[in-house]
């Protein structure tokens, strides 16, 4: 299975949980979005993309949507 990487900007802060437990959130920014499987997708920032989250296709798609992701892809 290939792995397919988007190029995205992050209009809006999007809050995820942490794996450590504490609530925290995607800059406003660019990234990169790379679907994991059907319900995940990684989504990577930062300088040299080392900043991540996993967030549910749910919350990508309601991100979407609200306009706080931007797909340039």
């Amino acid at each position: 299975m290939s792995t397919v990487t988007h190029s995205a900007r992050i209009v809006g802060p999007i809050k995820f949980q942490a794996p450590d437990g504490h609530n925290d959130a995607i800059p406003v920014g660019p990234c990169l979005i790379e679907e994991l499987d059907p319900y995940r997708y990684g989504i990577f920032w930062g300088r040299d993309g080392e900043e991540s989250a996993v967030l549910m296709a749910s919350q990508v798609e309601s991100a979407e949507s609200s306009g706080k992701l931007v797909l340039l892809d």
